[in-house]
């Protein structure tokens, strides 16, 4: 398994010539090294509806006929834009053959901002994902803020990469990223969701020299960087 990232939470998981895509956010992203016409993949996961998880899921799902897997209301507004969506909710699983997906919660707020009109759409709940293939689990956090069933979910599943987000300001920041990997229990964590717009500026490398002082293994990954897993 292949695991790339492309900055701010974005990850694209790689199986067997099969991929996924959660929240694509490229354009807008000035770390970002890849253009939204360049990825090619078979899912796109969406975790909530903020334009910078969903601003590239339109683009990439039609470039290649690829559903967006999301919430009933973020796949409602999704297939409002003429994309092939897959909806679920959270505790469910769907199975996408190459790998399986099961949404879980996070603690968030999710909603479309039309400025123009000066309204906002509800986007759902917010979420994270337990991705399950080749005998590996990944677990992608979402958007979250500390919320103590973090233990849960590292006691129900041995988790081997844990992507967490530590920007602070719209989710956790350091602190609170630390103990939420103590309680997932991940065998590896890398963090994200950091260093895209000023006000969740971090130090991440500092971050996982914290992780390795509790016994915890930390990577850092660049915007373009990817790591291999068996």
């Amino acid at each position: 398994m292949e695991i790339i990232y492309h900055g701010h939470s974005c990850l694209q998981i790689v199986v067997g010539g099969k991929s996924l895509v959660i929240d694509p956010f490229l354009r807008g992203n000035q770390l970002a090294v890849i253009n939204p016409e360049d990825i090619k993949t078979d899912y796109i996961l969406l975790t909530h509806a903020h334009m910078d998880h969903i601003n590239d899921a339109e683009p990439i799902a039609k470039a290649n006929d690829a559903p967006v897997v999301a919430n009933p209301e973020l796949s409602a507004y999704m297939s409002w834009k003429g994309v092939k969506t897959l909806e679920m909710n959270i505790g469910g699983t769907i199975d996408l053959g190459f790998a399986k997906a099961k949404m879980v919660q996070a603690f968030h707020s999710s909603g479309i901002v039309i400025a123009e009109e000066k309204r906002i759409l509800y986007g759902g709940m917010p979420a994270g994902y337990i991705i399950q293939s080749e005998g590996l689990t990944i677990l992608h956090a979402g958007d979250t803020a500390l919320f103590g069933d973090m233990k849960m979910i590292g006691e129900r599943y041995q988790i081997d990469v844990a992507f967490i987000p530590i920007g602070d300001h719209y989710t956790m920041g350091p602190e609170d990223a630390l103990q939420a990997a103590e309680w997932y229990q991940a065998k590896l964590v890398i963090p994200v969701h950091y260093n895209s717009f000023p006000v969740i500026q971090q130090d991440a490398a500092a971050f996982v020299q914290k992780l390795e002082e509790r016994g915890l293994n930390g990577e850092l990954l660049a915007p373009g960087e990817s790591i291999e897993i068996a």
